[in-house]
């Protein structure tokens, strides 16, 4: 099985446009970031109640029995013990910064961030710069952000700012790092850009249950013949951490990626459609199985997944903002112009991936892989990411 890091043809797969990923992934968890609050009983607002009493009064008690006047005391009494003595337990392989580290002994809300943006998806200095913003996005909201990374064969989680600084002019000299890579790079104490499978797993190692991304990889065209999945749907059927982006882009397959996340068991959803978006688009003409529209939605999935012990990882698609579907539309269409063009010239393997990623770049005159320096825009949609 490949991995979407493996060759330099799908580097810059999942980032084309270093405007749309920021404004993505901010929307992204300004729409999420609460359900994690809640579930943590540590609300950013006084008028917000712990989802654990919601769950109790509400969902939970369809499912399970209602427990006894003692029991509830019992379970009670076992939460407030949670928030009176830290929880967290440091893993003796992973280094985790101390505001990281202090926010899970305290059940703060968490969220995990790739690095794989910073070192592949932009040059210097505006990934450094799209990373600072997006981790702004993650504290305006009240939570505390874990960008994950391996430095000198160290997993980290909680990047410091010099070490953002050095992801950041490393670039492309930073190992793209799938799951498979994790060991080899940390016996040759290098280092590694995580991608989505590697963040969830070294997430999952030190207690963090929500990783925001913009786009996950799937199952490339073909796929059934080359056998060219990505692992980060392996991922999602063995870790337990609830996974929230902009869906797949359409350069995938998308129908046979969420036949394959059926496959290893994960729940997917979307959040306020019955479709699963395209990154992109909001539409992909494929539906989900299952719909949340609120954050307590999403919280009480997360609940349940965790309760019942399934060991599997959820995916929770958010749709692009309506506001700037009309852009992300213009380059969908390219996609699918691009790859109707592969198919006429029988391009097809190894060779489609590169041929649509730069027929996509021809026909947007650059859109997809432009670098937007310009302060006064990305005040514009940072600004529009805050109010969405």
């Amino acid at each position: 099985m490949k991995d979407d890091g493996a060759g330099n043809s799908r580097e810059n797969l999942e980032y084309e446009d270093s405007t749309t990923y920021p404004l993505m992934l901010g929307y992204l968890i300004q729409s999420f970031f609460w359900s994690w609050s809640f579930l943590q009983c540590s609300p950013p607002a006084k008028s917000r109640k712990p989802v654990r009493a919601l769950l109790r009064s509400r969902t939970l008690s369809r499912v399970f029995p209602p427990p006894s006047m003692a029991s509830t005391a019992l379970s009670r009494l076992s939460n407030l013990r949670g928030h009176l003595q830290p929880s967290f337990t440091p893993n003796p392989n992973v280094k985790v910064s101390e505001e990281v580290a202090e926010a899970l002994a305290r059940g703060k809300a968490v969220v995990a961030l790739e690095s794989t943006i910073i070192c592949h998806g932009m040059p210097y200095p505006q990934n450094l710069e799209t990373a600072l913003q997006v981790e702004a996005v993650v504290r305006s909201n009240g939570a505390v952000p874990a960008t994950t990374a391996i430095l000198d064969g160290v997993p980290c989680v909680g990047l410091s700012m010099e070490q953002l600084q050095k992801l950041a002019k490393l670039g492309g000299q930073v190992q793209k790092t799938a799951r498979r890579d994790i060991a080899s790079i940390v016996a040759m104490r290098r280092n590694g850009a995580t991608t989505v499978s590697a963040t969830m797993f070294i997430a999952s190692l030190v207690g963090i249950s929500v990783f925001v991304t913009g786009g996950i990889g799937g199952v490339h065209r073909h796929g059934e013949k080359t056998m060219d999945i990505s692992s980060d749907l392996t991922e999602l059927g063995r870790t337990r951490v609830a996974v929230v982006s902009a869906g797949a882009k359409s350069i995938l397959d998308i129908p046979r990626t969420l036949e394959y996340l059926e496959t290893q068991g994960v729940c997917v959803t979307a959040y306020g459609t019955d479709e699963f978006p395209a990154f992109f688009t909001e539409k992909s003409g494929c539906k989900v199985p299952c719909r949340v529209d609120t954050p307590e939605d999403c919280a009480r999935l997360i609940e349940a997944n965790t309760r019942l012990g399934l060991q599997t990882g959820l995916l929770i698609a958010v749709p692009i903002p309506k506001e700037h579907a009309p852009s992300g539309s213009v380059i969908e269409s390219a996609i699918q112009r691009a790859v109707a063009e592969a198919r006429e010239k029988n391009i097809t393997g190894s060779a489609e991936t590169p041929f649509i990623l730069s027929k996509v770049n021809e026909l947007t005159g650059g859109a997809s892989q432009d670098i937007d320096s310009s302060a006064k825009e990305k005040k514009h949609f940072f600004r529009a990411v805050l109010s969405s």
